[in-house]
């Protein structure tokens, strides 16, 4: 299994050798890159003024999408599709998608392709005939799958039936021997954040897993029941199940509360769900980290803003996409090449939100918030 470094070294998109890139017109030009993505695209909602001056930063620095398509060795298809799933009647994840996003448009600004996404809700109806009416209507050179469809195992082998060239991000175990993906030692991560509240000296302890049918978020879960273990911690965690939601975290502490359940560690499967569950504590009348600790997973920006700061595992969200699609043009995600898990690097980051156990709260130990 290779391992591959994000934080030493430089990204495999940007030592490709390569001339100027749509961030260097979006500097020049003194806008977003989606704003240069649209003029690129002809898309509406840009200013005359603005249109005319990304045209002129294109012209002045040599850009052309063109030019670094050719130079590719695959001459046909540039459009890579990236697709999630998405519950219209939920609120989305507050930056994980869009944190793929921007990954998948750095890469294939730098190889020359499109980005397009697409979102389906898994629970319309069938996935795989979802995802194959979008393919079949857009004719991407290949797709991007992101959880829970990366570990829909029916979906994937109705895929290589079809030869859909795919790579997936942070599929489980039983996803990656059919599809090539990219993400963390999931198991890993989850382990990281148990043996972190147990160093600590916490013994009661809790967890909001995610989705059940996002197995990364269920791996996360067997590496932090690991950990307990290990330290000697037998009673199992306090747990209940949240949808990566901030309010799937608030209802998680407001279960927490009225449950009495007396546990001085709260670890969250991701940061949204962390930020929901300290909001309800706070509003609560907790102090957190020294009546009750809260952990998150993914380190987001909002981890480093809210308060306290968000003891989390950093996970490179955007360099997922962003490697998926240099896998995309490498051939990984062709159904004749064998399966690959491209592990990258993850790190526990400790901040202000853990502690350890000074006391048990009566709001913790007692029914009733």
């Amino acid at each position: 299994m290779a391992v591959a470094k994000f934080n030493n070294g430089c990204h495999p998109a940007r030592a490709m050798k390569r001339n100027a890139t749509i961030d260097d017109v979006a500097k020049a030009a003194g806008v977003a890159r989606t704003t240069v993505s649209r003029v690129l695209n002809n898309g509406s909602n840009v200013r005359p003024e603005t249109r005319k001056r990304v045209e002129q930063a294109i012209q002045r620095l040599g850009f052309s999408v063109n030019q670094q398509a050719r130079a590719l060795a695959s001459g046909a298809g540039r459009q890579v599709m990236l697709i999630h799933a998405h519950n219209p009647e939920r609120e989305p994840n507050s930056y994980y998608h869009a944190g793929l996003e921007l990954g998948a448009l750095r890469a294939c600004s730098s190889l020359g392709a499109d980005l397009i996404t697409r979102a389906i809700d898994p629970h319309a109806g069938d996935p795989w005939r979802l995802v194959s009416a979008i393919i079949d209507r857009d004719r991407p050179m290949g797709v991007i799958l992101t959880p829970p469809l990366s570990d829909h195992v029916q979906l994937l082998e109705s895929a290589r039936r079809a030869q859909v060239s795919m790579v997936a991000i942070s599929a489980g175990e039983h996803a990656r021997e059919l599809v090539s993906a990219v993400g963390i030692d999931e198991r890993s991560g989850g382990r990281a954040v148990g043996e972190h509240l147990a160093a600590l000296g916490h013994r009661r302890v809790g967890m909001v897993k995610g989705p059940p049918d996002h197995r990364a978020a269920s791996l996360r879960y067997d590496g932090f029941a690991e950990a307990l273990h290990k330290a000697g911690i037998d009673s199992e965690p306090w747990t209940t199940i949240g949808d990566f939601t901030f309010k799937s975290g608030v209802e998680a502490a407001e279960i927490l509360l009225r449950e009495g359940a007396g546990v001085t560690a709260l670890a969250c499967a991701n940061d949204d769900m962390a930020a929901g569950a300290m909001f309800a504590l706070h509003r609560a009348g907790l102090d957190i980290p020294s009546e009750i600790s809260v952990t998150g997973f993914d380190d987001t920006p909002m981890s480093e803003i809210i308060w306290p700061p968000l003891t989390t595992v950093r996970q490179p969200i955007q360099y997922f996409a962003e490697r998926a699609v240099h896998m995309l043009f490498e051939g990984r995600g062709q159904t004749d090449v064998a399966a690959h898990y491209e592990t990258i690097e993850h790190r526990l980051i400790v901040r202000e939100s853990t502690a350890s156990p000074q006391h048990v709260s009566l709001r913790l130990t007692q029914s009733g918030v």
